[in-house]
């Protein structure tokens, strides 16, 4: 069972037919893990019965041999690739070094380790601790009785360095440069694949492996036999982006758990209870979207977003209700809330697509007054006519869009749109007058004023939705000036 001579051949004229070949063997090799594990369960069970003898400890060392050739098979063998991150060299040293302690082999090797813990690298924790081990245990196998391996880590200029070095018999000459090959050892105990799997793993890592001079480490007598491995310099690491912060303000428990639960791995969440306890979170930190109650124990969610707005007019607002009614949600449109969910909600995930979106967008940006045109669609001449009438009444000039047909101008003062336009009804005005503004506010015009009609110019973004009040053109310029903040009674 020891003489490997022929398996290497084959394994060997296996791998030079071809990647397709080398996957399959691959394959195989792994299906056979399971027989293996039936094995070596076996064996352990009658050690455990009958006491470690002879030939059953034998027999426990051959399967756990045939288990790394399987290991480092696959291992060269696979193309996909291992996740990385950032991790000190040391703890795979360390890791490697705790696994070569418990091969009762390893007793008569004197193992030094010196890694210090700020040497990192970007890497797979396993991979490199398998690395080191592979090399660990090439050096003890090298070594016929007792000896000494030495890992060093360090760093040459910005690069991380581990010297894995021993004082055993050295490599003879003529092996130097094919020692990475697969197959290719020195050692009648090794397989030959373990420092070929520690090149495949250097190269996963960007690193270089390479046989050292003895005179590499200051050690003396100098040691036979030193391995290499620089890793990349480390790059300065770009700062994480900074968590964005969501304020949930409920009187519930429940709902501000429901949150917190449903948005704490994307964001920040703070919570409060009441409109006074998140005024005064406000007031020593800052928040990228608040999600509030509107009927809040004392000030209301309405007022809380009207109080912030003062100080913090840019601050973004979705308001959440079990109690819907027309005005509020007028006041609410009129305030930019960015949203008005009702509770229950009918799906969560809906919810969480909201917050991810209003979280992702970017901060809004005061437009400055620009022009007096303000730009009227609506494909009715009668109404058309008043509400030129009533932005007339302001000091503004109107061009009325009665098409789909429009010539492209400067960014409009405003826009004002009929929910009616009949070349591009409800929802579809309401996205023609959201591109037709460029950014300036823009104003929906209802025949019948609903929840309906609200929500929907509100999450379009409008500032405003009115009733048409097309027999008042006062009482019109009036609520236009009102929403514009133009400031004209």
């Amino acid at each position: 069972m020891g003489d490997l001579t022929a398996a290497r051949a084959a394994a060997a004229a296996l791998q030079r037919s071809g990647a397709g070949s080398t996957q399959l063997a691959a394959e195989v090799l792994h299906e056979l893990r399971q027989p293996l594990l039936g094995v070596k369960a076996y064996a352990q069970l009658l050690a455990e019965s009958s006491g470690p003898t002879g030939p059953l400890k034998l027999l426990l060392a051959q399967v756990e041999r045939m288990e790394q050739i399987i290991s480092d098979f696959v291992r060269l063998s696979s193309d996909r690739p291992a996740p990385q991150h950032r991790l000190a060299l040391a703890t795979a040293a360390w890791a490697a070094a705790k696994l070569f302690s418990l091969n009762p082999d390893s007793a008569r090797i004197s193992l030094e380790v010196e890694a210090p813990e700020q040497i990192t690298v970007l890497g797979n924790a396993r991979l490199l601790e398998q690395l080191t081990l592979n090399l660990l245990n090439n050096a003890r196998d090298a070594m016929s009785g007792r000896g000494r391996i030495k890992v060093l880590i360090t760093t040459e200029g910005t690069s991380p360095v581990m010297y894995v070095a021993d004082w055993g018999p050295g490599i003879p000459p003529e092996l130097r440069d094919r020692i990475f090959e697969p197959y290719v050892s020195n050692s009648k105990r090794g397989t030959g694949l373990g420092l070929a799997v520690c090149r495949r793993i250097a190269q996963e890592h960007r690193a270089q492996i390479t046989l050292a001079p003895s005179s590499a480490l200051p050690d003396q007598p100098p040691p036979a036999t030193v391995f290499r491995i620089v890793f990349p310099a480390a790059v300065e690491a770009a700062p994480p982006p900074e968590r964005k912060r969501v304020l949930i303000v409920d009187d519930e428990s429940i709902i501000r758990m429901v949150f917190k639960d449903l948005m704490s791995t994307e964001c920040e969440v703070l919570e409060a209870g009441s409109g006074e306890e998140a005024l005064e979170m406000l007031r020593s930190q800052e928040v990228d979207l608040i999600v509030t109650d509107k009927n809040l124990p004392g000030i209301s969610g309405l007022a809380l977003a009207q109080q912030v707005r003062r100080k913090t007019p840019g601050a973004r607002f979705i308001l959440m209700t079990g109690y819907p009614s027309l005005s509020t949600t007028q006041e609410a449109l009129e305030l930019g809330i960015i949203d008005y969910l009702l509770k229950p909600f009918d799906d969560i995930r809906q919810v969480r697509n909201l917050i991810r979106t209003a979280l992702s967008a970017p901060p809004p940006q005061p437009r400055p007054t620009v022009g007096k045109r303000v730009d009227i669609i609506d494909d009715n001449p009668t109404s058309a006519r008043t509400i030129s009438e009533a932005i007339t009444r302001l000091g503004l000039e109107t061009r009325v869009i009665t098409s789909l047909e429009v010539v492209a101008l400067d960014p409009p003062r405003a826009v004002i749109v009929s929910w009616d336009f009949a070349p591009a009804h409800g929802r579809k005005a309401l996205e023609l007058s959201k591109a037709l503004a460029q950014g300036a506010p823009f104003i929906v015009l209802v025949e019948h004023l609903t929840m309906e009609t609200t929500l929907d110019s509100l999450r379009a973004g409008a500032v405003a939705c009115l009733p048409r009040l097309l027999f008042d053109v006062p009482a019109l310029s009036r609520e236009l000036s009102r929403a514009l903040k133009l400031g004209i009674p």
